[in-house]
């Protein structure tokens, strides 16, 4: 039984690790999503005047 309080330390410390992994996991993916989405939205805004604007038009003047 004298091991017992190493064995304990030692599942906590994997305890911490592994929820410190989870929690970087959670990070990365939020920013990930969050990159996605101000990408998507700025290929939006690009291409929003493009298809507005005929080029036809100001080529003949």
């Amino acid at each position: 039984m004298t091991h017992l309080p190493f064995i304990i330390a030692a599942f906590a410390v994997f305890v911490l690790v592994l929820c410190c992994d989870a929690f970087g996991s959670w990070l990365r993916l939020r920013l990930a999503r969050w990159q996605a989405r101000h990408r998507q939205q700025r290929l939006q805004a690009r291409a929003k005047p493009q298809a507005g604007t005929p080029l036809a038009t100001e080529l003949i003047r």
